[in-house]
């Protein structure tokens, strides 16, 4: 399997993305369906992930959701069916900068970067070339496998020498050849170093220097054959063997016959992994490196097996080699010894490790060399094979301090888009309570609200029955007459004790939205108490028709408005709804309906945090980490100007200005999304968006350079939207009063910063939080505004008319 880097350009796409697995659903594809695949396919630049974590999937057939959502919204005007549509848009977009901000890591070297940058670093020379009087440090084993031309020249020279060059092309200055010996590094020229003649120089060139093959095929002939190797990975379970002992003086311990010995080179290794380098550095400090070279003997490099097991010696090697995680190159016949995983799957009676339990102990050796394609090849290995088998144990070993957080987020995302198969499954009720609320908590989670509440209370209900039988007598427990052996009746189950409970998890159920409303789960919950508010249609009496509706869009009735989950068969029959209305011409003025940008802050300030807790899960403008004792890393201020360059990059991206553009899209989630994709690219942990979004607070000179990246300003439908206005400081840096303070002097672990300066114009979260009528209270009296519109009564016309504030 390849492990590419990972880096992503703006629109979202990665060398190799990883792949879930399809189920082998059978279901029936509608027309509509294949429409949405095709358009998926034209826009998505994900590849194959984000085409399976979105794709089409066979849902419960005891329930037709289609059908449900048709008798709901069938008597609805088609103003509000096309704003529950506009609902489902705003929200189909923020899922694909959701996922994008979830695939975003750390982007991990090639080889072609990391041999240029042991080029540049001239670490593990081996050999000096001598160029019209110019030294240039190299490494024997890559010219000699690159070049026939060094291969021939350095035949003759022992290790460390100096080595004339003459060549026979005429006009290689030392420049052309300082570029020469980089092509031979990496395969690759940069055009803009070369002169006009340059070029010609080099097709003459080839001819005497031989041209060469594709680094990538060298690299493997280097590997498979051993040729001018210097140095000798051996695997032993001898952790007190020293790492600079030769061949002919290993300890008794370690039998040369057991002990697995793979030849590679000293440039390789320190070029990819830094803990190899070290190691190499460590070496070349103490003389030992001088040592080898004078008696010509091949360094010995012992890994003990209890930390990196022999069986995945090749595998190792070959990503070192190759940039490809490939566990089929597994020694399955040469069990390690020590291999402390192998004893520990004995112990708890564990068959045969799968291939992602290979993957992980594999990524743990990449993690602990500091090897990152190693890594991230493994991460790639282990979401391809995600599964509803084995999503458990995934999710587990992800939340561990040694697993990867990159799979713990596409763990979550599985679920999110499996749940309605996962709550057929009994690893459901395995799910601890924190796992079941993150899942929940997500505007994306595929499942209709009567599923999510069934199989909520059938997850407090299994819980329950797990208190009773750990209350009951030792003595009596796994007996005929004990609990676990009679088993529990539902009726038997405390409701006081289920609602304990599920306190913290059924409040994640959005009731209102629970169809259809006559349903026998919805009434049972709330006979047992077990739900403390019940839906706003039961509540309400006959006259208040709207009400229904008021809770699934936005109307004058804001308050009562719950946002709808992104349920794909919800969205494509809402479509279907308004499509035969259109059709139908049920709607006489649907010609002249506007749409009208309603804004998505709340009315009330005391709204705000529960409003955004869903899509952001810290406020960024009253954060209570403290700074200066590190607990966010501040990056320095190139690193902050780069990522700031690439939130710009991000927000003029086509993805970014369509979800603009959509009226109910909500402008501060999707910078968040952004900037949390950001942080996650440069490798900083997530609560350093907190930095990026309050960056000329960090550094004493504002890298923003006073104009804050702002994408393009959607086309505006609503004429009444407020005018710009002045912005005050965050709320972690106003006084008791109100009034702005001093900023604290924030401390990088490596550098002091200077205070900056506060400048009262710049991009505040509080003015982003706080409603309109709030910061306009103060100027109102200053505002003048006229604007025509027309307004509509109800009465089936148009009344032209003026507004002047």
């Amino acid at each position: 399997m390849g492990a590419n880097s990972s880096y992503m350009d703006s629109s979202g796409s990665s060398g190799k993305s990883p792949q879930f697995p399809r189920l082998g659903h059978q279901y029936t594809v509608s027309e509509t369906d294949i429409s949405v695949k095709e358009k998926r396919k034209k826009a998505s630049k994900f590849a194959t992930l984000r085409k399976k974590l979105i794709r089409s999937r066979r849902h419960s057939r005891s329930l037709d959701y289609g059908r449900v959502l048709r008798d709901m919204i069938s008597s609805w005007s088609f103003r509000d069916v096309n704003c529950l549509i506009q609902e489902y848009e705003a929200l189909a977009a923020l899922k694909e900068l959701h996922i994008a901000a979830n695939l975003a890591r750390p982007p991990a070297n090639s080889f072609r970067q990391d041999l240029s940058h042991l080029f540049d670093s001239k670490l593990c020379t081996d050999v000096d070339l001598v160029y019209r009087g110019a030294c240039f440090p190299a490494h024997r084993a890559l010219l000699s496998a690159r070049s026939p031309y060094f291969r021939n020249l350095l035949r003759y020279h022992p290790f460390g020498s100096q080595v004339p060059v003459k060549l026979k092309t005429v006009g290689v200055d030392v420049a052309l050849f300082a570029i020469l010996l980089r092509y031979l590094y990496t395969d690759s020229i940069n055009l803009e170093e070369l002169r006009k003649d340059h070029r010609e120089i080099l097709r003459k060139l080839a001819d005497e220097f031989g041209l060469p093959n594709q680094l990538e095929f060298d690299l493997r002939t280097l590997l498979e054959s051993g040729d001018y190797c210097d140095a000798l990975l051996v695997f032993s379970c001898d952790s007190e063997c020293s790492d600079s002992l030769s061949h002919d003086q290993l300890p008794e311990g370690v039998c040369k016959a057991k002990s697995l010995e793979l030849p590679c080179h000293k440039c390789v290794l320190a070029a990819r992994s830094q803990f190899f380098r070290n190691l190499l550095l460590r070496r070349a400090r103490s003389g030992e490196e001088l040592t080898e070279r004078t008696l010509q003997t091949t360094s010995l490099i012992v890994l003990d097996e209890s930390v990196i097991p022999r069986k995945y010696a090749r595998v190792l090697l070959n990503a070192v080699y190759q940039d490809s995680v490939d566990l089929s190159l597994i020694l399955r016949g040469s069990a390690s010894m020590c291999s402390l995983s192998e004893a520990q799957a004995i112990v708890a009676g564990k068959g045969q490790m799968t291939l992602v339990d290979e993957a992980m102990e594999v990524y743990q050796i990449g993690q602990f060399l500091d090897f990152p394609i190693l890594s991230q090849g493994c991460e790639d290995i282990i979401t391809e094979h995600i599964s509803v088998d084995n999503i458990l144990s995934i999710l587990n070993w992800s939340s561990e301090p040694h697993g990867s957080q990159w799979v713990h987020r596409q763990a979550i995302q599985f679920m999110r888009e499996e749940f309605l198969q996962i709550i057929q499954s009994p690893i459901f009720y395995e799910l601890t309570k924190e796992q079941l609320i993150d899942i929940l908590c997500s505007d994306f989670l595929q499942a209709g609200e009567l599923d999510i509440l069934s199989a909520v209370l059938k997850w407090g209900e299994h819980h329950l029955v797990k208190k009773i039988e750990e209350r009951e007598p030792n003595i009596l427990s796994h007996t005929a007459h004990s609990i676990s052996k009679k088993g529990v009746k539902k009726r038997d189950l405390n409701d006081n004790e289920l609602r304990d409970i599920l306190c913290d998890i059924i409040s994640l159920v959005r009731i209102d939205h629970v169809i259809p409303y006559n349903n026998e789960t919805l009434n049972s919950a709330i006979k047992r108490g077990l739900i403390s508010s019940p839906p706003l249609h039961m509540m309400g009496d006959e006259t208040c028709q709207s009400l229904p509706v008021s809770t699934w869009i936005r109307t004058k009735c804001h308050g009562t408005f719950t946002r709808p989950r992104l349920f794909t068969p919800y969205f494509e029959e809402s479509k279907a709804v308004l499509e035969e209305q259109m059709s139908q011409d049920q709607d006489q003025d649907s010609g002249r309906v506007r749409t009208i940008q309603m804004s998505s802050i709340p009315d009330t300030l005391y709204m705000v945090e529960d409003r955004l807790q869903s899509y952001i899960p810290f406020s960024s403008g009253s954060s209570t980490v403290d700074i200066v004792a590190g607990t966010i890393p501040v990056p320095d201020q190139t690193t902050m100007k780069m990522m700031i360059k690439r939130e710009k990059e991000f927000q003029e991206s086509k993805l970014t200005i369509r979800a603009l553009s959509l009226p109910y899209c909500d402008r501060r989630v999707v910078n968040y999304q952004i900037q949390l994709r950001i942080v996650r690219e440069f490798g900083l942990p997530d609560s350093t968006i907190e930095i990026l979004q309050n960056s000329h607070f960090y550094h004493s000179n504002n890298v923003r350079h006073h104009q804050n990246p702002q994408p393009p300003t959607p086309v505006r439908t609503n004429p009444l939207l407020p005018i710009k206005r002045r912005q005050s400081p965050p709320l972690s840096r106003r006084s008791r009063h109100g009034s702005p303070t001093k900023p604290i002097q924030m401390v990088s672990p490596t550098r002091s910063l200077k205070q900056p300066d506060i400048n009262p114009c710049h991009e505040s979260v509080l003015s982003e939080t706080m409603p309109d009528i709030a910061m306009a209270t103060a100027s109102v009296s200053q505002v003048h505004l006229q604007d025509e519109f027309e307004l509509d009564i109800g009465d089936g016309t148009s009344h032209p008319g003026t507004m002047y504030i």
